[in-house]
């Protein structure tokens, strides 16, 4: 018997699962992947409008520096 402080191991070998149920399973992710993609794209899309607003008005210094030769 195990006591409860003991860890026990345990090693995965093998899973049985029937090929309809794991086609379900994967449109299932899929679908919910999409929710979770467009709470990324607005998460991302604050993070640029922050960068934007934060180093937009670096846009100017391309003035300060000399365009380098490239011949």
């Amino acid at each position: 018997m195990n006591t409860p402080g003991e860890n026990r191991n345990v090693v995965v070998t093998d899973i049985k699962m029937p090929f309809g149920s794991m086609v379900v399973f994967l449109v299932k992710l899929a679908l919910a992947s999409i929710p979770a993609l467009l709470i990324l794209y607005v998460v991302m899309a604050v993070f640029a409008v922050i960068l934007v607003l934060v180093f937009g008005g670096l846009s100017g210094l391309h003035e300060l520096f000399p365009p380098f030769p490239y011949h």
